[in-house]
């Protein structure tokens, strides 16, 4: 369903939607047949539900949002407690390494560079 769920959420950008469009209007249901993923409700005002070519069109763009999203989720995991990174900040601040040879700015370069967005 994510990648349906990517797809959608591109259609609606590119026409000028929101998210809160998304959450209001829009149902995506799988019946766990061979079907797989769809559309089952659509009442967003001023767009005409998608097409599934028009769906496919966007097919690699969704494919890359569902992977960055994985990545974000990575990344938050492996960036700890945000006390704790607020600690690393102050530690930096107080030793005047509030730059690149800080432990937090290395710690989040470390983290960025082994999980890298596309």
């Amino acid at each position: 369903m994510d990648n349906l769920y990517y797809k959608v959420k591109l259609y609606l950008e590119a026409n000028s939607k929101t998210d809160s469009e998304f959450v209001e209007n829009i149902e995506l249901q799988n019946d766990s047949n061979s079907n797989g993923d769809y559309i089952k409700a659509w009442s967003v005002s001023g767009l005409a539900k998608p097409s599934d070519s028009q769906l496919n069109a966007l097919a690699s763009n969704a494919t890359k949002e569902l992977n960055n999203a994985g990545v974000r989720n990575t990344r938050k995991t492996a960036y700890g407690n945000i006390g704790d990174q607020l600690d690393l900040l102050y530690k930096d601040i107080v030793a005047n390494k509030l730059d690149t040879t800080g432990e937090w700015a290395k710690k989040i370069k470390a983290v960025k560079d082994a999980n890298a967005k596309e």
